[in-house]
């Protein structure tokens, strides 16, 4: 059989994602009944952090625990990579050891060439390009709290970056109409704008992208690896900070996302975080619970 990866979110249908996100409500269900479920006995997630992180580190070691099973952090000083062993060699030893093998890294080859030559699924923590599995958790949380996102508005407000492009495919995936307000210089991918054709707008005006929106996302200005940037970066988005008032511009259902950590008076205003309208906690919680469902699908037949 061919091996299942998760580096993007089109490495599934979209049945298959929604079925992902469905699942992932059942397994929240049942951790927060305290029912014990366990089918990843004896089975091993290895965690490659290129990148820091606390929610991604936290919530697929937490998850694997909760199925049965056992992760392995590994940062660069505790491997071969870190001293330039090369990626085809640590993934054909890594995949003999470990039954998925999840990465948080910087460049998007580093996952495919890992995926070429793994025996086991390869999971995208993260990488310059995209966050599939955050968008899984943001996807959970919409249907939690508001039912299918098919045929409503989202806007994403600020830099178009990693995330911004997932959302870019999960337009695609979940068939929802997408707008991107950034300043010019700071666009999404156009290979990924290119895919998703009428689904995604780039506009300027925030409050032009915000009109009439079902769900209202941001993330930081600055990534990481782009602290050189940061004070130009300020000035340039200025203009783009999400707050209450911004929301009132949109539908009356709204509802706020962030995938955190939040600079507060950055990006987004202190008071935003705890508005009633924000779900920014929830959505954290369902990595855990997203991530789960993601395992599960792939490592149980």
């Amino acid at each position: 059989m061919t091996t299942r990866h998760f580096l993007s979110l089109m490495d599934c249908s979209e049945a298959e994602l929604i079925g992902l996100i469905k699942r992932g409500i059942e397994l929240k269900s049942l951790h927060r009944q305290g029912v014990v479920y366990e089918p990843l006995k004896n089975r091993v997630l290895g965690m490659i952090f290129e990148k820091a992180s606390t929610r991604t580190r936290v919530s697929f070691e937490a998850g694997m625990i909760h199925l049965g099973g056992q992760a392995i952090f590994l940062s660069p000083r505790d491997t071969q990579l870190g001293r330039g062993e090369p990626i085809e060699d640590s993934a054909r030893v890594l995949s003999s050891m470990c039954d998925a093998i999840m990465i948080r890294t910087f460049a998007h080859e580093t996952l495919e060439t890992f995926a070429q030559y793994s025996k086991v699924p390869i999971i995208n923590g993260l990488s310059d390009d995209l966050h599939p599995c955050q968008l899984l958790a943001d996807m959970q949380t919409y249907l939690e709290h508001r039912g299918p996102i098919k045929g409503k508005t989202v806007a994403w407000i600020g830099d178009g970056n990693n995330m911004c492009n997932t959302f870019i495919q999960a337009a695609i995936q979940f068939d929802f109409q997408l707008r991107v307000a950034c300043p010019e210089g700071y666009e999404p991918s156009a290979q990924f704008l290119e895919q998703a054709g009428d689904r995604v707008t780039v506009m300027r005006d925030p409050m032009e992208a915000v009109a009439g929106a079902h769900l209202v996302n941001t993330d930081v200005w600055a990534s990481m690896g782009q602290e050189d940037e940061a004070e130009a970066r300020l000035k340039q988005f200025a203009p783009y900070q999400v707050t209450p008032a911004m929301l009132d511009a949109a539908d009356e259902s709204v509802l706020f996302m962030h995938c955190l950590p939040a600079h507060r008076g950055e990006e987004v205003s202190a008071e935003l975080m705890d508005d009633p309208r924000s779900v920014v906690w929830d959505q954290a919680e369902n990595r855990l619970h997203a991530q789960k469902a993601l395992v599960e699908f792939l490592l149980v037949e």
